[in-house]
């Protein structure tokens, strides 16, 4: 079986009202990962993901970065076991 795990982001810095949910939706989708995106009453955004290692660390670098518009200022990561409890990557409005 492949390397498999779980990841929970949260970002801090500019990041709602920037495009960054749809940034990390198209990524997620185009590197294969399940999971959410949602912007944080505190302003923050949280990202949960599962997949390969390998794409999940591909994720976490597009979060330090994020979209053109959006100022990553610090990100928290959480690794967990993976649970496959998604079908797909959504954006939680």
């Amino acid at each position: 079986m492949r390397d498999m795990s779980r990841i929970k982001i949260k970002v801090y810095g500019r990041v709602q009202g920037v495009g960054f949910r749809s940034f990390i939706s198209y990524h997620a989708r185009r590197l294969g990962i399940k999971g959410y995106v949602r912007n944080l009453p505190d302003g923050s955004v949280e990202i949960v993901a599962e997949g390969e290692k390998i794409s999940l660390e591909k994720l976490i670098e597009l979060a330090r970065k994020g979209p053109p518009s959006a100022r990553v200022d610090r990100i928290d990561i959480y690794y967990s076991d993976y649970k496959g409890e998604y079908e797909g990557f959504y954006i939680i409005y």
